[in-house]
C-alpha cells in the first residue's frame, strides 16, 4: 500500500542532513611544524667489521647460533645486537640455516644453594670439537651451582687421571676452594670400598673438598646443560677461525667463559652469572676459601705411587733409574706431576710436616 504506514502525505521520504566530520587534534608534532615519519626503509646498516664476523661465524660449517653469534659481536666489536636482529638480517642476506623453529622458552625455577662455594657441579664431555676430525677430546667443566658461573673449562686429549689432576687445581687457584664437588659414580671419584678413597679423592679430602655423587646425569642438570652449550658453540667458531689444535682452542675458550661470565644474561637468574657471583660476595654469602700457599701444594696434584730404593740406591722413574742418597730398601714417594716433570719424596704428604724431596726431574720442552 501507498504511502507507507510511518510517511504522511505531503512530506519528503527521505531527508537530506550534512554532518561535520570531526577531525583529530593536531598533535604538538604537527603544531610545530615537524613531519611524522612516513614508514619506508629505515633500518640502519650494521658497520663493515660487524657485517664481516657476521657472515663468518653463520657461514661456517656447522653454522653459529643467533646468540652466539650477537655474543661474539658484542665481545669483538663491543656492538650491542639482539639474536631477533641478527636473524633477520641472516634472513636478508641468505645465511639462515633451514630447520624446524623452536618452540619459545619457558620460564622455569630450578633448586640451587644458597652460597657460592657450596657446591660446585663437576663433569668431563667428550665429543667431536673440531670439525672434521674423528678424535673426541673430553672438556672438563666446573660451575658454580648457586650463580651459574663457569669457573672452569679445559679441553683436554682425554679424560684421564693427569688431566683431572691438572684441571682442577688451576681452577682453586684463581677462584678458591668450594666445600663439595657435584660428580658422578666415575672410577674417578669412586670407589666400591668402604671408607676407601680414590688418588683424586684423596687429594680433595687433603684440602677439605668433600664429593657429593649424583644418582643419574639429569641430576647434574647445570652442568650437563653447560656441556650442551659448548657442543653447540664450540665446533662452529672453530670451524670459522680454522682452529685444530687444543692450545688455541683452550685460549680462545678462556676468553669466551670469561665473556659468558661478565656479559651473557642467565634465563633462570635474570642477571649475568658474574654479577650473581659479585651479589653473594657483597652479601656475604660466600663459602669459599682461598687456595692455600701450602708447599705440599704440587705434591698434592700429582700421580702418586710407592717405590723402593734398590741395591744400587736406585729409583725407577719412567723408563730409567736415578740414584738417590737413601739406603736400600726404603720406601719412598714417587710423583709425576700433570706438566711431565717428576719427583720423588721421602714421605708422602702429610698435614704438620715438610715435604723432603730427594729428587726432582724437569720434563724437556
Amino acid at each position: 500500500m501507498w504511502p507507507p504506514r510511518n510517511l504522511a502525505w505531503g512530506a519528503p521520504a527521505f531527508t537530506c542532513s550534512t554532518a561535520r566530520i570531526s577531525q583529530p587534534a593536531p598533535s604538538a608534532r604537527s603544531r610545530a611544524g615537524l613531519r611524522s615519519p612516513r614508514g619506508g626503509n629505515q633500518r640502519q646498516p650494521f658497520p663493515d667489521p660487524v657485517s664481516t664476523t657476521l657472515r663468518k661465524l653463520l657461514g661456517a660449517v656447522p653454522p653459529c647460533s643467533y646468540s652466539f653469534a650477537a655474543s661474539e659481536v658484542l665481545r669483538r666489536h663491543d656492538f650491542t645486537l639482539h639474536r631477533a636482529t641478527v636473524r633477520r638480517w641472516a634472513l636478508r642476506q641468505g645465511l639462515a640455516p633451514i630447520g624446524p623453529r623452536k618452540n619459545p622458552p619457558r620460564p622455569v625455577r630450578r633448586w640451587q644453594v644458597q652460597h657460592i662455594g657450596q657446591l660446585w657441579q663437576y663433569d668431563a664431555s667428550p665429543h667431536r670439537w673440531f670439525p672434521g676430525q674423528e678424535r673426541q677430546p673430553s672438556l672438563l667443566g666446573l660451575i658454580d651451582d648457586h650463580s651459574r658461573l663457569i669457573s672452569g673449562a679445559c679441553i683436554y686429549e682425554r679424560e684421564n687421571l693427569p688431566a683431572h689432576l691438572d684441571f682442577l687445581p688451576a681452577a682453586f687457584r684463581q677462584h678458591g676452594l668450594p666445600l663439595a664437588l657435584y660428580v658422578d659414580y666415575h672410577s674417578f671419584f669412586f670407589t666400591s670400598q668402604p671408607d676407601a678413597l680414590t688418588q683424586l679423592g684423596s687429594a680433595l679430602r687433603f684440602y677439605e673438598v668433600s664429593l657429593r655423587y649424583a644418582p643419574t646425569p639429569q641430576a647434574k642438570g647445570k652442568i650437563e646443560r653447560s656441556h650442551d652449550f659448548w657442543q653447540k658453540r664450540l665446533p662452529p667458531i672453530f670451524s670459522a677461525e680454522q682452529i685444530t689444535t687444543l692450545p688455541e682452542a683452550n685460549a680462545l675458550l678462556e676468553k669466551l667463559r670469561h665473556h659468558h661470565n661478565a656479559k651473557e644474561t642467565h634465563r633462570e637468574l635474570r642477571s649475568t652469572p658474574q654479577a650473581a657471583w659479585d651479589l653473594a660476595l657483597k652479601e656475604n654469602r660466600s663459602v669459599l676459601r682461598p687456595s692455600p700457599n701450602c708447599p705440599w701444594w704440587p705434591y698434592v696434584w700429582s700421580l702418586r705411587s710407592q717405590a723402593k730404593v734398590g741395591l744400587d740406591q736406585r729409583v725407577a722413574v719412567g723408563s730409567q733409574r736415578f740414584h738417590i742418597e737413601r739406603p736400600c730398601g726404603t720406601s719412598v714417594t714417587r710423583c709425576l706431576h700433570p706438566n711431565g716433570d717428576a719427583s720423588v719424596l721421602l714421605l708422602p704428604p702429610s698435614h704438620g710436616k715438610l715435604p723432603t724431596l730427594l729428587l726432582h726431574l724437569s720434563h724437556p720442552k
